[in-house]
């Protein structure tokens, strides 16, 4: 059903596909007749495990800069190695001229599932969502985010608005938890005129810590805002969900209070208990001149959903 592009990261379009993808994105992945991949490894978080049944009714052109990417684990029908960008400006150079085909329908199609699959939470108490979608209100667009990896990591991917390139760093599927800190302190060395937040959780924060010290020491302005659970929130998610609560290794109860682990180095802190507290706190860290670190304190108990069970098709998502 119809030709469509598909911007699969992009939280303000259609959103990311796979393992955490909205119900569009994977709808559309599955139901869509061309599917133009560039630099996409096709990975189990985007395929499910189920390479051989994804997006079987479309027709796959695959752009990577590694030949033993291509056709690795979905089937393609045309392969390209090269650079993303040359490869990219050498096929907008032959587009001109080119009839584009009707779409309406698609287009239809698309926003009719994303009307009736909505991304939504709790508003009434306090949850990584909504304090996400508050530092999006707040930042401004130029605003740089960077995150570490967990459940913050697919959070951010869903509520957080993303104006422009170039303004959200994460990494992937590579999951490197601790690479948050550092890559903030890079951004902001690249652009200290620009703000620059970093989303974590508990979990990661602690795999890079002693990087407050290179922030501190520099007196980088970077605004840490850390959903703190006590638990590896991902890990956690899925033995809940898959293997009956049998929880292992997952609590963080060593857990120090790092509003004084921040202040030890000399920067900001600021807890964050209710609901009521959000908004204040973000706007007290950006006003503030220096680092901060905003500790909030989410609950265990919080999913990220949609999410595709291992061996399922990218279709046959938990929604709720």
């Amino acid at each position: 059903m119809g030709i469509g592009s598909l911007p699969l990261g992009h939280p303000n379009l259609l959103g990311m596909v796979g393992m955490h993808g909205t119900v569009t994105a994977n709808y559309a992945v599955d139901d869509c007749d061309l599917l133009i991949a560039v630099g996409v490894r096709f990975d189990d978080r985007v395929t499910s495990g189920m390479g051989h049944r994804f997006a079987t009714k479309a027709k796959v052109i695959h752009i990577d800069i590694d030949p033993v990417e291509i056709s690795k684990v979905v089937k393609t029908d045309i392969q390209i190695v090269g650079d993303a960008r040359k490869v990219l400006e050498e096929i907008l150079e032959a587009l001109p001229g080119y009839a584009v085909p009707e779409v309406t329908d698609w287009w239809n199609q698309l926003r009719d599932w994303k009307d009736n699959h909505t991304l939504s939470y709790d508003k009434d108490r306090l949850t990584p969502q909504m304090v996400i979608e508050c530092l999006g209100e707040l930042a401004g667009e130029n605003a740089v985010v960077t995150t570490d990896v967990g459940q913050h990591q697919m959070w951010v991917a869903q509520y957080y608005p993303i104006a422009h390139p170039r303004n959200y760093a994460t990494s992937c599927g590579l999951g490197a938890m601790g690479y948050g800190l550092p890559a903030a302190v890079g951004a902001q060395f690249a652009r200290p005129e620009d703000r620059v937040i970093l989303i974590t959780g508990d979990g990661s924060l602690q795999m890079s810590i002693q990087e407050l010290g290179t922030v501190a020491q520099n007196k980088l302005p970077i605004k840490i805002i850390l959903l703190n659970n006590g638990v590896l929130g991902m890990v956690r998610q899925w033995q809940k969900m898959f293997y009956a609560e049998r929880y292992s290794q997952i609590q963080l109860q060593g857990n120090p209070d790092f509003v004084k682990v921040a202040e030890a180095y000399g920067i900001h802190g600021i807890h964050v208990n209710s609901v009521e507290e959000v908004r204040s706190a973000i706007e007290e860290a950006f006003n503030h001149p220096g680092p901060v670190l905003v500790d909030i304190k989410i609950s265990m108990d919080e999913d990220v959903l949609p999410l595709v069970p291992p061996g399922k098709d990218i279709t046959e998502m938990i929604v709720r």
